[in-house]
């Protein structure tokens, strides 16, 4: 009877303790979920959409904003699907070379980012911008929403009442369609290629030209 009695103990005791680590497993889940950061609802993400003639220099003046997350190079505005950069390149495709910005605007706003654009574009060149011409290396703002219409044309009005061009800006601000990316060669291109991206902004007169507008 005693050695009877000794084996249901410990059989009880094992249960229990079994029973108590399924508890606790159980609620791990839960306690953890809860802790986890990826828990936390999403930052605020926006995005940008800005032509202004070679997208290799437009990436550089917005990687390095504070709360721009990323810049990527690529094609918008024309008719054609899926357009290579040969493509592009004839000007037959309609697309325009520009740069899509994702930026958290709690840190940076709409408005800055415009600042920084009309301040790395010639405002007043149709269909060209500094040494390259073509459609294709127009200047353009494509607007994603009513907000980002209001603030981009509030900011053309204020250039232009500001008297500093003797002729009228033909920047475009027009609705964003599909935008391709570029292929991988072209992201990030002046910090793949510093020398020769310093050669062609060099020779392609553009610094040279930002300072006079």
């Amino acid at each position: 009877m005693k050695r009877s009695t000794s084996r249901s103990t410990v059989g009880w005791t094992r249960n229990a303790a079994t029973l108590m680590l399924a508890l606790l497993l159980a609620a791990a889940p839960f306690t953890l979920r809860a802790l986890s950061p990826s828990a936390a609802p999403p930052a605020a993400e926006a995005v940008a959409t800005l032509a202004g003639g070679c997208f290799w220099c437009m990436e550089a003046p917005f990687d390095q904003l504070p709360g721009v997350r990323s810049v990527e190079s690529g094609y918008i505005g024309g008719h054609t699907a899926n357009p290579t950069y040969q493509q592009i390149s004839t000007g037959g495709t309609g697309h325009a070379e520009a740069v899509r910005i994702l930026y958290d605007p709690t840190q940076i706003s709409y408005e800055e980012l415009l600042y920084v654009f009309w301040r790395n574009i010639d405002p007043l060149d149709e269909d060209r911008q500094f040494c390259d011409r073509g459609s294709q290396y127009r200047s353009a703002i494509f607007i994603h929403d009513a907000a980002q219409q209001a603030a981009a044309e509030a900011s053309r009005r204020e250039l232009e009442a500001a008297g500093r061009f003797p002729q009228p800006i033909v920047t475009e601000i027009i609705a964003a369609g599909r935008f391709y990316p570029a292929e991988e060669e072209h992201q990030g291109y002046y910090q793949k290629n510093p020398l020769r991206y310093k050669y062609y902004r060099f020779n392609c007169g553009r610094d040279a030209r930002l300072c006079i507008v």
